[in-house]
């Protein structure tokens, strides 16, 4: 019996760890697989070296630990990733200036003061709540219990989301002036701009580290 050890790159939860282990166990000669985010121990009589590591990338994952920005299938994950955490920042940053513009509560703020700061950053707050809660309904819908999936949600998505917030939120203050309120012809760009702002950042969490947000 063999033992080798691949590293594993593009990995983010448990059911990428469980289709990894599927396809090298469909591997002729596999006996038995132990994987986790980032690596697969494998134990093999005679199986190819070749057909378990096209079995890895056949699956939608990377081999080595080298960094680079060159992997396409990372980049794809990593804009998944990116795009469930827009989504959630965009519910409560466009609904609370959305809320701003309609009752007219931040019209008379005196530009820059210390209460116009105060209603600048509520949307980035609350941005960040609602993102952290779809964030951890997502998790908990892959079969993580609850306290893991907000857990994970705030140590490996929180520097993301407040990239993307803090984008999000100058984009609008530049089309504003300042007034804080939703301008409906900056929402394309600020979704742009979130998008773009925190995307390299993601991709280097999962390729260099093997994290990402769900």
């Amino acid at each position: 019996m063999e033992t080798v050890t691949f590293d594993v790159n593009g990995m983010s939860c448990g059911g990428c760890v469980t289709n990894l282990v599927n396809a090298l166990e469909a591997v002729d000669g596999v006996e038995s697989v132990e994987a986790e985010v980032g690596s697969a121990t494998v134990q093999h009589d005679g199986a190819c070296n070749t057909k378990m590591s096209n079995a890895i990338i056949g699956a939608g994952f990377t081999l080595g630990n080298d960094f680079d920005w060159k992997d396409g299938s990372v980049w794809k994950k990593s804009a998944h990733n990116t795009k469930w955490c827009l989504i959630g920042c965009s519910i409560g940053e466009f609904g609370t200036l959305a809320y701003y513009s309609y009752s007219g509560i931040t019209s008379d703020l005196e530009l820059y003061s210390r209460m116009w700061y105060l209603f600048a950053i509520l949307p980035l707050i609350n941005g960040l709540a609602t993102s952290v809660m779809l964030e951890t309904a997502i998790m908990m819908r892959n079969q993580m219990d609850f306290r893991n999936a907000l857990s994970t949600a705030f140590g490996m998505s929180f520097i993301s989301m407040l990239m993307m917030e803090i984008s999000m939120e100058i984009t609008d203050l530049l089309f504003t002036g300042g007034e804080l309120g939703l301008n409906y012809l900056a929402i394309p760009l600020m979704l742009i701009v979130g998008f773009i702002t925190p995307w390299p950042y993601n991709y280097w969490r999962l390729k260099k580290h093997g994290k990402a947000c769900h």
